[in-house]
């Protein structure tokens, strides 16, 4: 899932620099605009399709006992610090996608000066990057186990978004914004890869779904999707357009904290809570 909703910043990335080639900045203005939403809208027949052709995991098809709204509600308040911490882990995910996605447009134009196609192209880069990092990322934490690899990418990116936005924005240009975003990309790619998984893990069955989405729900509340405006507040307020990379490392921190929490000293598994 995490993997496929990179085509879609493909898509719109490609989309937007298209238009940004082909139509004039008064066109774009007056009509091109609607034109991403238009094809946004052509999605919709295939998300019911989709979502009619699901299927249930084994868990959940050989309960007997459907759980209603108030007894998930009552298991979410018992593991509430589950849901807490799976926030936090997911808070390193949400931050760097919207910084490296989202964001990286603005940033780039307004900030580095950059023109906007060299920005979108960018964009587009990460967007095939997020791709390719994202199963690897999941499949190596198959094999080594989700703790190494959560540990080693918040380490990394708490050590190394500052000194490479820092770099970049020292020296501004096409190719030093995309090798700093794509050396993001990777951090975000294999650290989301297993962390989906570690989630999902570790939220109790009966409730699986309920504190998987309100978890991640939270996260993308609180610091994914403040993150354009938390970047942009913080390069105004210290003169440092590498600002962004203390809210990025500020995430990975919380998710550090997370993984320690949610894992015992000496596995590498992480322990369901039941």
């Amino acid at each position: 899932q995490s993997a496929s909703q990179q085509v879609a910043i493909v898509i719109a990335a490609g989309l937007g620099f298209a238009l940004n080639q082909w139509l004039s900045a008064s066109a774009i203005a007056a009509w091109g605009w609607r034109v991403p939403f238009f094809v946004g809208c052509m999605i919709v027949p295939f998300i019911f399709m989709l979502r009619r052709n699901l299927e249930e995991t084994e868990a959940f098809k050989t309960r007997r006992h459907r759980p209603g709204m108030k007894e998930v509600f009552g298991t979410l308040v018992q593991n509430w610090g589950v849901v807490v911490a799976g926030m936090m882990l997911v808070a390193m995910t949400t931050t760097s996608f919207y910084l490296i996605t989202v964001y990286a447009p603005t940033f780039g134009k307004t900030v580095l000066h950059l023109s906007t196609a060299d920005s979108l192209l960018v964009t587009l880069c990460v967007g095939v990057s997020n791709f390719v990092w994202l199963p690897i990322g999941g499949a190596l934490s198959d094999r080594l186990g989700r703790r190494p690899l959560l540990v080693g990418m918040t380490a990394l990116a708490i050590v190394t978004a500052y000194p490479a936005l820092s770099l970049l924005a020292h020296a501004p240009s096409f190719v030093n914004m995309l090798l700093v975003l794509l050396w993001l990309s990777f951090m975000y790619g294999i650290y989301n890869g297993a962390m989906v998984v570690a989630l999902t893990e570790v939220m109790p069955v009966q409730v699986r779904v309920a504190g998987f989405s309100l978890a991640y729900s939270l996260a993308t509340a609180v610091f994914g999707g403040f993150t354009p405006a938390v970047s942009t507040a913080l390069i105004h307020m210290t003169g440092d357009k590498a600002a962004p990379g203390y809210w990025m490392s500020f995430a990975a921190v919380c998710a550090l904290l997370a993984t320690f929490a949610l894992y015992r000293p000496r596995t590498a598994t992480l322990t369901p809570a039941h």
